[in-house]
């Protein structure tokens, strides 16, 4: 599950992260290391999630992204330290607008992940930059990749007695939410030198979400355990991997970083299923797998 700023799959990355060299990419060590960060990374982003809907039954999904947002901020304020004052509304339009995005789709992805569980809510969220990717080419293989993507979601939202389509739902609008984050990241990253952009959007949006914090603590009182639940979430699911991924892309190619990039939905169905309960059937992995294979053929078979 990807819930905090970070690239998308290598076609679409945004261009405050694609931009950042990438130092000795062919050196052994350094892509040793680089290919261990991202395991870890996907690992303790899928894992934070996990823990992060534990609290659900004290806090809500509201609640854990509420606090998630603020452990966001806080690190990234932090990292990119930005000049807000020096920001021009030029500038400063594309930021709200990033902070509006940012929150609306670590809202929508967990208020999926209650409903359908991990591995299908992150899959349904994957389809965002994978989209934007097939329609910003012009390729033959890229439109055999749309096909193969879109059997996998027919496959994941086929009508049957128990599906949940307010969950699939919101899934889709985490989606369509991640593929508007790139391109507004996009623009930030032209506008704003650094990280500077990206840290003043995730404080807005903590600022956006101190009132519902609020609200959520004084209605259903947070118990100790819930709280660290949510705390862990936000640092696992946003600190740990936003400073991998900065390592990351230092050492390991785009292209490379994009195929890892694709199995996350493989990894959270995995933790759901080990972690949560979250067992899936023959179908649902047969749509999992066909997204996942869009996108990796479309990556290795990209020339840029």
């Amino acid at each position: 599950m990807r819930t905090r700023p970070a690239p998308a799959p290598a076609q679409a990355a945004p261009a405050t992260q694609a931009a950042r060299p990438v130092e000795n990419p062919g050196h052994p060590g350094g892509r040793l290391a680089g290919v261990a960060t991202m395991i870890g990374s996907g690992l303790s982003t899928q894992t934070g999630a996990a823990i992060g809907s534990l609290a659900f039954p004290v806090l809500g999904a509201v609640g854990v992204v509420a606090v998630r947002q603020y452990v966001a901020a806080l690190v990234l304020l932090a990292v990119g330290r930005p000049r807000l004052r020096s920001f021009t509304w030029h500038q400063w339009w594309p930021v709200v607008l990033l902070a509006l995005v940012f929150g609306t789709m670590n809202l929508s992805l967990y208020s999926a992940m209650d409903r359908v569980g991990l591995g299908l809510a992150v899959t349904l969220e994957f389809l965002g930059p994978l989209t934007l990717a097939l329609a910003t080419s012009r390729r033959r293989t890229d439109v055999c990749c749309a096909a193969i993507a879109a059997a996998g979601v027919v496959t994941l939202m086929r009508p049957q007695p128990s599906t949940d389509y307010l969950g699939m739902a919101l899934g889709l609008l985490a989606a369509g939410c991640w593929a508007s984050y790139i391109l507004l990241n996009r623009t930030v990253g032209r506008r704003i030198p650094g990280a500077q952009g990206a840290a003043a959007a995730a404080g807005l949006s903590a600022v956006m979400f101190l009132p519902i914090g609020i609200t959520v603590a004084v209605r259903h009182p947070p118990t100790a355990d819930a709280v660290a639940c949510a705390v862990a979430a936000g640092v696992l699911a946003s600190a740990v991997p936003y400073l991998a991924d900065l390592f990351t892309l230092r050492h390991v190619p785009p292209r490379v970083f994009g195929l890892f990039m694709s199995v996350n939905p493989v990894l959270a169905a995995m933790v759901g299923w080990v972690g949560l309960g979250q067992g899936l059937g023959g179908p649902e992995w047969a749509g999992i797998g066909a997204i996942v294979a869009a996108n990796s053929l479309s990556i290795l078979t990209s020339r840029n």
